[in-house]
């Protein structure tokens, strides 16, 4: 590993032991490791050994392949470019914890959604109806709709020129809330 890749490495293991709910002093109970070292390794100030980053791999119930690669994509510069067609335009590449689709011209998917995690929707040009919670929602250029995860949902573009920008979690991030913490 060298020391840039190192580096990137502490925001990884940072946001595991978050999502798990686990202190530093938890994921040293589990590794080995002090609380002092793993905190200089999230805060990107010691470079961990490929053994010591096995043990906190370990005790974050992941594996050094998986830290790595959240650590690459939590520093990916992705550039997108325009294209003129009618469709569906993925604007972030890549797992990511982001997903945003741009939906282009008169859609009617004829599908009802449900995501588990939060959505906006925002209309750049056209206009879109939504039905969402028993409620039809007519949004026009410039107008945003919130959905959050678990929310049923439908939509069509119903002007021909319609832009669409829907931006949410993505799927494989559980950003569900829970009441206990």
């Amino acid at each position: 590993m060298d020391e840039k890749e190192a580096l990137r490495v502490g925001a990884a293991v940072r946001r595991r032991r978050r999502t798990l709910g686990l202190t530093l002093a938890a994921v040293a109970g589990r590794s080995g490791l002090s609380v002092p070292f793993l905190s200089q390794i999230e805060n990107e100030r010691a470079r961990p050994s490929p053994r010591s980053l096995h043990r906190v791999a370990e005790a974050l119930e992941t594996t050094t392949e998986r830290l790595r690669a959240a650590a690459d994509s939590a520093r990916a510069v992705d550039v997108v470019r325009a294209d003129d067609e009618d469709g569906v335009r993925r604007l972030v590449r890549g797992r990511h914890q982001l997903s945003a689709l741009e939906f282009i011209g008169e859609q009617d998917l004829g599908r009802e959604f449900q995501h588990r995690n939060d959505e906006v929707m925002y209309v750049v040009e056209g206009a879109v109806e939504v039905e969402a919670e028993g409620r039809a929602h007519r949004l026009a250029r410039g107008d945003t709709l919130f959905l959050s995860g678990g929310v049923r949902h439908r939509w069509r573009a119903t002007v021909p020129a319609t832009r669409l920008l829907v931006v949410s979690v993505a799927e494989h991030i559980d950003a569900t809330y829970d009441s206990r913490r």
